[in-house]
């Protein structure tokens, strides 16, 4: 089967993406964004493709879930001692993007991304199921092993959290908060001539720029 056919296409048709739908801030506008795209897929609206570059300067992307949105930033969690831990230790700056084809949108963020507190790493981990709580005990994420000693170290851990109502967050797991620098909308047009917006930090206000497809 040919994957690679030239003559695919799609004409991008359902919404336009004019200067009065922009907000004043780009958090803002995600998050309405994030609201529109939540009604038409309640489960991976928030599923974003984070983007980090290693020592050696090689990209890497992959998905994680969004977790937070506030004015001074995008919030995920995950192991600290994980591919994109270590990337981000070496190199914060980091590139989000999500996508919703049903919606025809695409955001693009640059940004710089920092551990968040202790206690705000807490609140989360003590939010999540108990199961997957053990879960980030047992991970060590993006090591080599096999399914066997995945398994046997969770039921370790499981074992050993047996008698204890709240499980402590383990200090190789936490959050990360990316702080935009810029950030990119894209609404798909008709003809391929799609509709993009950028907004820049500038100090303590934001640059909105039109940009062409």
């Amino acid at each position: 089967m040919e994957h690679s056919r030239i003559d695919v296409r799609k004409d991008y048709q359902k919404q336009s993406f004019n200067r009065q739908d922009l907000l004043t801030t780009p958090e803002e506008l995600l998050q309405k964004w994030l609201t529109e795209a939540s009604e038409v897929d309640a489960y991976d609206y928030n599923a974003m493709c984070l983007s980090t570059v290693s020592q050696d300067g090689m990209p890497s992307g992959r998905i994680v879930l969004l977790r937070g949105i506030e004015q001074d930033g995008l919030r995920f969690y995950t192991n600290y001692s994980s591919s994109k831990g270590r990337d981000i230790d070496a190199n914060p700056k980091v590139g989000v993007t999500f996508f919703w084809k049903e919606l025809e949108r695409q955001v693009r963020i640059e940004g710089v991304a920092t551990r968040l507190t202790a206690q705000e790493s807490d609140v989360y981990f003590n939010s999540r199921p108990r199961s997957s709580q053990i879960g980030a005990w047992a991970s060590q994420q993006s090591q080599s092993n096999n399914q066997d000693d995945l398994l046997s170290r969770f039921e370790a851990f499981q074992s050993e959290f047996a008698g204890i109502k709240v499980i402590p967050r383990p200090e190789h797991w936490g959050g990360y908060r990316v702080m935009i620098s810029a950030c990119e909308f894209w609404q798909g047009r008709p003809n391929r001539l799609h509709q993009r917006w950028r907004y820049e930090r500038m100090n303590q206000d934001w640059q909105i720029t039109p940009l062409d497809p």
